[in-house]
């Protein structure tokens, strides 16, 4: 058994973690989230009363309180999953993204250094710290290719370039204080528990209620697509046994178009909750002014993890995405309070 502080732990993937860790495996879990708009304790709502299970609402960019977490939690291993994620809201607004994803990496870095240098020798050498970032660093890929672990960064977006600046000062805490940390660098998540801004629950969602789906562009951009339950499987096994210096890339092996998915939404909706009065979902596919600066590819090469930790995903495209569909038509209470309230499906990220 070891001790989990999580950072961003009721976020999309953060929460995924939190349910692995709890239903799947012994370890005790500290999650430390500000709950900003994208954190949802509700996603935490099945393993909340486990009495392995811990909360404190703090901000990163908060060396005090992230100190007084660390000190009365004791952790072995430190997950960072706190980030502002969204491109076009870094798009629009790209000073919470400076604040939360470099400050706030380096407050924690360094209150994690600190602790960290206090072990006792053998929990010192045990002990990591893994930072979890995305392949939006590496840029845009073209029609060949995939990024692996030693492609150069060359981030696009003030989304990805904040991004790209914490994995540096996690890779350059490393080598120069000698901390244990370990990285991973993710596809495009997607599943239960998803924030409905982002491509796939919003596309649900908006089918389901008969609202327009638009679609950037022609809906040509590419995408690797990996189910957020696969995800944090990966990220357990790389927190456990992944070795200090290194990176992982981990994705899903499920590349598609931004048209293709919106089309397989609108098919699944159409089977599992037909509505005579909106017709087919298809109908309601609009394209729109592009994202600025859209990249056009992402795809991962996650031999590496393959090989080095025996991880693979369980859920193809196919599978994982009747899953999460199936799982936002059970589950309006979840994301009905968002609509109501939180954001309402409203286009973000625009220039103009």
């Amino acid at each position: 058994m070891a001790r989990f502080l999580v950072t961003g732990g009721a976020g999309f993937i953060g929460s995924a973690v939190i349910r692995h860790l709890i239903s799947r495996t012994a370890h005790e879990v500290l999650v430390l989230d500000k709950l900003t708009y994208a954190g949802n304790l509700d996603s935490l709502a099945p393993v909340s009363a486990d009495p392995r299970y811990h909360f404190v609402q703090a901000d990163i960019c908060d060396a005090s309180a992230v100190q007084a977490a660390i000190e009365g939690f004791r952790p072995d291993v430190v997950m960072h999953l706190a980030a502002e994620s969204h491109v076009d809201r870094s798009i629009d607004g790209p000073g919470a993204f400076i604040q939360t994803n470099i400050v706030g990496t380096y407050t924690l870095l360094q209150q994690v250094l600190a602790y960290w240098r206090g072990l006792p020798e053998g929990r010192r050498e045990a002990f990591r710290f893994h930072h979890v970032s995305t392949d939006e660093v590496f840029g845009s890929l073209g029609p060949e290719g995939l990024f692996t672990e030693t492609t150069a960064y060359q981030p696009n977006s003030p989304y990805s370039a904040s991004k790209a600046a914490s994995d540096h000062l996690v890779r350059a805490w490393h080598h120069t204080y000698g901390l244990p940390t370990v990285m991973s660098n993710c596809s495009n998540n997607y599943g239960p528990y998803h924030f409905p801004e982002k491509l796939i629950p919003l596309m649900i969602l908006n089918a389901l209620e008969g609202r327009a789906l638009p679609v950037y562009g022609d809906g040509s951009n590419v995408r690797d697509w990996l189910f957020v339950e696969d995800h944090a499987a990966a990220l357990i096994a790389i927190a456990e046994r992944g070795r200090p210096g290194e990176s992982y890339n981990v994705g899903g092996d499920s590349e598609r178009t931004n048209l293709q998915v919106v089309e397989r939404i609108c098919d699944l909706v159409d089977e599992l909750a037909p509505d005579a009065a909106i017709g087919p979902r298809r109908g309601l596919i609009s394209f729109v002014t592009d994202r600025p600066g859209h990249d056009q590819r992402y795809a991962i090469d996650a031999s590496k993890i393959r090989a080095e930790l025996g991880w693979r995903p369980k859920e193809s495209f196919e599978t994982g995405i009747a899953s999460t569909v199936r799982w936002y038509l059970g589950n309006a209470a979840w994301w009905g309070r968002i609509r109501s309230g939180l954001y309402r499906g409203e286009r973000l990220g625009s220039t103009a």
